[in-house]
Formats: C-alpha cells, structure tokens, sequence
C-alpha cells in the first residue's frame, strides 16, 4: 500500500486541493526548517493572507527537527521512533469544517482505508473537552478515551495567538512486545504509540493570558508516514521498515558486519541521516559554519562518527544517495536530478571530516602521555567540540588503556556551550515581516506587473504602508515606506535578480522592490506628499539595463558550465544586480585557469553571435518537457515563463532580460573561489562594470610599466626576480664572512649551546649546529628591533626542546612551543635577554645532570 498516496487521495475525495510538499526552507523567518505540515500554511491561520477559495487542503510535507526549539537529533537511532528528517501527512481546514468532520474523517481512514484493527486503537482528548469525546463516542467505546491535560493535549503557536485542545489517536503495538512500568495508556513507553495528532484550533489567546473563541476554528492535524508504515509492516521500530531498512543493509553489506538490533545504533543514525543530507543538499542547502549550511554539517559529520565506530576509516555515506533516491525519488523528483552532485558534496565534506577525526585521535594521544588515572574533561570536551568526537568513542578508546574520564568537567563544559547556544539562535536569520498584507490582498487582489514591456508608466497609489508596513493613509516629505501601485513597471525581486529602483516622478524616490505574499511593493523615500488615491509616473532607473545583462549572461554561464564541467552541474545560488552576477554551483574541485578561460570564451561567443532572446509563457509539464532548467525552491505556477537563448540556453525564469545576447556586451570572469564542499562561485561583469573592470585593468597596468621601466611588464619583472637572486647571493656571501665563533661547553657527553647572534638566520644555525654534533642542546637568541626571537634544537640528548623553550621564553615576556627535537619562540623584552640566557645554562644542566 502506497500510504502517502491513499492519504492524500482520501482528502482529495473530501474536497481537499492537494498541496505540494513546501521546501524544508520555510517562509517563515523565526524557523530553521519546515518542521511540521501546517508550517507552509502558518500566515492562513494567523491570518496575515486571505484564506484561499477553497479552505480545505492536504498535504505530505518533508519536515527536519534537528535545530533550534524543536530538535530531535540525539534521539535518532537510540529510540524507535525519532528522526531529523520524516514526512508528515496532514488535512487542514482554514474556518471551515470542525471536531465533528475532522475526527469522522480521520476514523473513517484509519479504520477503512489503512484498516487497522479498532481493538488496537486508543484516543486522548483535553481533561476539559467534553465536546471531543462525546464525538469520538459515535465512533469509539468511551473506554478507549482517555483525558489530559495541557502538557499532552493542548496545542498554541506561540505565548499569543492561535491555540486550542487536541486530540490524538494511538496504536497499541502489544504488551507481547512492551510490558514495562511506562508502557500504558498515558505512560512513557512504547507500546503506546501517537500516529496522529488532531488539532482544534478554536481560541485567541491575549498577552494577559485570556482564550478568546475564534469566529471560526480551524483544523491542524499531523500524521507521521514512518510510524504509519511500521505498524502496516508489522514492525515496531520505524526503522525496521521498508523505509530505512534497504539503506541499512547497504551499510551492512559495505562495512562487512552483521546488523543487529540491539547493537546498531549506529546504523540507524546513519540510515535517517543520510535521507536528511540528500534532501538539504538536494534543495540548495550547502555545508557551512553557520545557520542552515552548520546543522546540515553537524549531521553528516555525526553520520561519519558513526561510521568510524562501525570500522570506516574512509568515505562510505555518498553511496548510499542512490539508495534513497530509489525509495524516494518517485514521489521527489528532483532527488535523481541532483543525486551525482549530492555524492559530490557528501564524499569532499566526508574526506575532509575523516582528516580531522585523524587529527583528533592524535591529541587524544597527545593528552595519553601525562595522563595518570583520569583523562582531562576539557581535552574530551575540546575531541568532542572540534574534531567532533563523540563522548562513547572518547570513552571506548579509554577503555582500552584502563583510564577514567573527568566526566563533571566534560559535563559542566557541555552545559555551558548548551547555554550559549541556546541564549544565541534566533531562529534562521533572515527578517521576519509581518504587516497588514491581508487587508491589501482581500480589498485589491494582487497587483500588475507590466515591467517586462515598460519601463516607464501611470499608476494609482492604491495603497501606502509605513516603515513596519503598517496602513498609513499618506505619506509626507521626508519619510520612507512603502507603496501598492495598482499597474507597477517596478522588478520585484526574486530568482537571484535584485528589485528595481526609480522613482515616482515628482513624489517619491523609489530605493528598492520586494514581494510580500504576491503583492508587488515598492520602498520609498518620499520628497513630496503622497496620499492614498494619487497617480503617478513611474519611471525605471537606468541600472536596468545593466541588471538585465548580468541576468542573461547568467544564464548563457549556467549553459556553458554544464557543457565544459558536466551535466553534475547544479545551480546552488545566485546573485543579479547592476555591478556584477555572482552564480554558485555543485562542483567538487577549483576549475583550472584553462577552464576557466574555456568558459569565459564560449559566454563570449553567444555574446557575439547576437542570439534573439524568445520568452513563451507554458504549461508547467510542457516547460519540463521542453528541457527547460528549473531551480529547485522556486514557487512555479500552472503557467511558467520560459526564456530561452536560441539553443545556448533554455530556462525557467521569471526574470527580465536583454532581447538580444549582443547587448550583454562582454563577459568577464573576475573570480573563482569555493563556497562551500562541493560548492564552486563564479564572479562576472558585463555591460558598463566591464568596461570599466578593462579600465581599471588598464590603468593598473600603466602603474605596473611606471615601476618595472619597462612598457614589456613581464621582461621588467624577470629582470627585477634576477636582481633579487643576485642580491640575496651577496647577502649571504656577506653574512658567512662576518660570521662569529659560536662558543659551546660539554655536559655530560652532550654539546650544549647558548648564545647570541647578531645576524643570520638563528634556525639555519641551529640546523648547522646539528649537523656538526652527534649530541646536542642548542639554543639561540637574536634582537630584531624590540623583540627577541628564541629557537632551540635537540639532538640524541634526553631534553626537549618545547619545554626548554616554555621555561625560557616567559622571562622575555613571550612564548611558543614546538616539537621535542626543535622549537621556536618570540619575546617582547629585550632588557632580560642576559637573565634569559643564565636560565636557559641553569636549566638544560639540571635536565642533563
């Protein structure tokens, strides 16, 4: 049984319209990710947009809980049912049907679609809803319901707004298999297990804390897919389903042991986290430090941790992408149009990750040699925080060398990262908007964009909003806001390219053009008064031009790239304004000069063959069909725009572009850098910025003949390199001729050297030194300006010469370190040089004494 499938027909069949699943990057400002199915419909409830025509929709909606409020992340694969990532079936009424329809519809699927047994079947409803339980009478015996309170069957959106009582339906997976204390109805166990969750959005509630009734509730309500498909299989972990288990036995089969239950942990977290990497990066999310880009990190590289307690020591997650695309990629297309750049991006972050784990376990030895019975908390913590250790590999390793932990400490430094970041995030990032965009909506609909034929044009100010979008009936001179036109010639941004900016002729300088939930606006700083009603001229600003021929070289690159890199090529960003593009996409290595010469050759051959810019408006499935490229985020219509460039380039693009490629001009790459893992930047100018890229470049170039005196700049610099060769030749000549006795005592068979040099190069000395003594403790001193420099070298004598160095070095007022054979130190005060030298005798006699 197809169960996302049945579920979403069983609501279609009740009036539902079917919504696609929304990216895992959601609108919503205040969130990381999408992280439950009614996320996508959150500014219909709250009622910030009109409710749609039809206030009933159904949805199976990809959803992540691994960062901020809601975070399930270290559950995962220690318990049956968590995950990061896991889709969530739900039905949903903007005011329309209630309790009654709500619980009948979801008895009627659960009983006659999925056919699970109503002996097995429990309900909850709030200790104070009487009108839910009397309904789920009609369908349940009274036995089978059982009241709680707020902590379990009490939903809100936040401290104010939207909430109310709900419901929820439980399976009973059998005492046969869970017959704990916990395990009962209401308990902590698992043989009651929540499959779906029914929410009665029926109260306001104030800051004062007072639930006002709503004029018309709504219906939230939330089913998890891998809790559904477990109990329809037979299995009691989710993760024993058809859903995780090809993936686990890959990972069975690459690493050579047997999966067991009990004992597999690690398998498990590695089977959900390799869906959540796959879908993040299939979606544009790329590895970084920070944000989005850091949790998507912190997952694949707790996935590889796995892996290395299971025994890989190097890349294995990348091949199991074709394994989910397998499962998933049916109902997720775009997962098999990204699957080779995903491997990419998942196998460069693995290698780079196995490094540092490398890297760890070299400190980990490090810190072994002056631990005596108990191994530093803060070194376990430091393996954990930046090599990414985890505790029980720490602790395993410890194991085997009879050693404790320093657990208070490790714990206590846990704590405190916890609360710093905790105390830190502030949800993605981005600016939360919230202003009076429903009222605009339901009295004016959204407005015309005619910016593709004009760039100039008449419209009516239908409305105008304050800085905090805020309805204000005027605006006066000197102040800033925002302005509905009804017919705008004004570019919105989106898809990369960057909002017009103009003016409304005589009234108002417009600085910027953004979209708020369809409705075209325009940020203001007004020079005369403008009201409500007044009609203006609105006039595009020059920089146009040079937008639109960025935004088509764009396209003409993005072509190019995936004919001289490779059809793994992906687009993960871009950026279109006057001055420059910036496009980012999927490649696992920097390009090379001849590559990159290669494609800044073919963007400028479209350029010169003058190719007629063509854009049809087309069905969403002949578009597809047609070859066209889509960027995976972007929020297509029935109908799309196609803009296409003879056959050098074909995509959707909602854009404004130039009609012909030869007015683009040239195109000129000035930079290529890395992103991310797996994720290359080129930077380009065209049009105007690259006349005057070639200007500068020009002028740079008379600077560089000024100073080579030569107008042939590289025969100048060779000439300059040979001068420099000769000049550090007598440099040296001279120094060998004024070099100075270095004088030296014997310590019990060992040459020990301490002394001040005037000139050369103290390491090179040191380095001599060794080689003419087959025992040595040298260190030596140099005054360059205000600072001493320090560097000491060891030579089958029992000393070391980090610690000569750190004993040493603080009477200088410095410090540094090294290896056992050599170090190397800097000191800030000069007065003490002749103490530091006495020190330095003192010591290394008592060390070889």
């Amino acid at each position: 049984m197809d169960i996302r499938e049945e579920f979403l027909r069983f609501f279609e069949s009740k009036n539902h319209n079917r919504v696609a699943s929304a990216p895992l990057v959601p609108d919503d400002a205040t969130l990381l990710f999408n992280n439950a199915g009614m996320v996508p419909f959150k500014s219909i409830f709250t009622g910030e947009i009109p409710t749609p025509s039809n206030p009933r929709a159904t949805s199976c909606q990809t959803c992540i809980r691994a960062g901020g409020k809601h975070n399930d992340l270290e559950n995962v694969g220690h318990t049956a049912r968590h995950h990061t990532f896991f889709e969530m079936l739900g039905n949903f009424s903007f005011g329309d049907y209630f309790k009654e329809e709500a619980i009948a519809n979801a008895w009627e699927f659960i009983t006659e679609v999925l056919e699970l047994p109503v002996d097995k079947l429990w309900v909850t409803v709030h200790d104070s809803d009487d009108e839910a339980e009397l309904l789920w009478q009609k369908h349940i015996s009274k036995d089978r319901i059982m009241r709680l309170g707020d902590a379990d069957n009490f939903w809100s959106m936040g401290d104010t707004g939207a909430c109310g009582p709900c419901s929820e339906i439980f399976y009973d997976q059998g005492e046969e298999n869970f017959n704990g204390p916990e395990d009962k109805m209401g308990g902590e166990g698992d043989r009651f297990l929540e499959i779906w969750n029914l929410v009665f959005m029926q109260y306001e509630r104030s800051a004062d804390g007072k639930m006002n009734p709503l004029p018309k509730p709504s219906i939230d309500t939330g089913m998890g897919l891998e809790r559904v498909v477990a109990i329809k299989e037979g299995k009691t972990s989710n993760y024993d389903s058809s859903l995780f288990m090809p993936i686990i036995l890959h990972v069975e089969s690459l690493i050579g042991k047997k999966y067991e239950y009990a004992s597999g942990a690690s398998y498990r977290v590695i089977a959900d986290h390799i869906r959540t990497s796959l879908f993040l990066l299939a979606q544009g999310i790329n590895f970084s430090n920070e944000g989005r880009g850091y949790v998507l990190r912190r997952i694949l590289r707790r996935a590889v941790r796995h892996g290395y307690l299971l025994g890989f020591r190097e890349p294995f997650m990348h091949k199991l992408v074709d394994d989910v695309v397998e499962l998933m990629g049916a109902e997720y297309d775009y997962l098999s149009v990204k699957a080779n750049a995903v491997k990419e991006q998942i196998e460069l972050e693995e290698a780079r990750f196995f490094k540092t784990i490398e890297s760890g376990i070299a400190l980990f030895n490090e810190e072994l040699k002056t631990t005596q019975d108990v191994f530093s908390g803060e070194v376990a913590f430091k393996l954990y925080d930046t090599f990414g250790f985890p505790l029980d590999l720490t602790e395993d390793m410890l194991k085997e060398k009879d050693l404790k932990l320093d657990s208070a400490k490790f714990e206590e430094l846990m704590l405190e990262q916890r609360t710093r970041a905790k105390a830190a995030w502030k949800g993605s990032g981005d600016a939360d908007t919230h202003g009076d965009f429903k009222e605009l909506l339901e009295k004016f609909g959204e407005n015309t964009f005619v910016g593709y034929e004009f760039l100039q044009h008449s419209g009516e100010v239908l409305a105008l909003l304050d800085e905090n979008f805020k309805h204000v009936d005027s605006l006066t001179s000197n102040s800033k806001g925002w302005v509905l036109l009804d017919i705008t010639p004004f570019y919105a941004e989106s898809g990369g390219q960057t909002g017009d900016i103009g003016e409304l002729v005589g009234f108002a300088k417009v600085e910027d053009t953004r979209k708020f939930f369809g409705l075209n606006l325009s940020q203001i700083s007004v020079t005369a008064d403008l009201k409500v009603g007044d009609v203006v001229d609105s006039s595009v600003d020059i920089s146009r031009n040079e937008i639109i021929k960025h935004h088509s070289a764009t396209h003409l690159l993005h072509a190019v790239l995936f004919d001289v890199l490779g059809d793994h090529i992906s687009q993960a960003g871009s950026l279109v304004d006057a001055d420059k593009l910036r496009f980012d996409f999927s490649h696992p290595k920097a390009l090379t000069q001849v590559e990159l010469a290669e494609i800044e050759t073919r963007v400028n051959n479209d350029v010169l063959r003058a190719i007629e810019g063509e854009t049809k408006v087309m069905g969403i499935d002949d578009a597809k069909n047609s070859g066209a490229k889509a960027q995976f985020g972007e929020k297509y219509g029935d109908e799309v725009r196609v803009v296409s460039f003879g056959n050098a380039s074909v995509e959707f693009c909602g854009g404004v572009h130039v009609d012909n490629s030869a007015q683009i001009g040239s195109f000129i790459i000035t930079k290529e850098s890395g992103v991310s893992a797996g994720v290359r930047r080129i930077e380009a100018v065209c049009g105007n910025a690259a006349y005057q890229y070639f200007s500068n470049q020009r002028m740079l170039m008379k600077q560089v003949e000024s100073e080579v005196k030569n107008l042939d700049v590289i025969a100048g610099i060779n000439r300059m390199k040979t001068n420099i060769t000769e000049l550090k030749s007598e440099l040296k000549e001279a120094q060998s001729s004024s070099k100075v006795e270095i004088s030296s005592v014997e310590i019990n068979g060992v040459t020990v050297v301490i002394d001040e040099l005037t000139s050369g190069d103290i390491k090179e000395n040191i380095d001599e030194l060794k080689n003419k003594n087959e025992n040595l403790c040298a260190m030596l001193f140099q005054v360059k300006g205000d600072k001493v420099l320090i560097a000491a070298g060891i030579k089958n004598a029992n000393a070391k010469a980090g610690d000569w160095i750190k004993k040493i070095a603080p009477i200088l007022g410095g410090g540094g370190g090294g290896r056992p054979d050599f170090a190397q130190a800097g000191g800030k005060d000069v007065t003490k040089l002749a103490e530091a030298k006495e020190e330095a005798l003192k010591f290394i006699t008592e060390v070889l004494s």
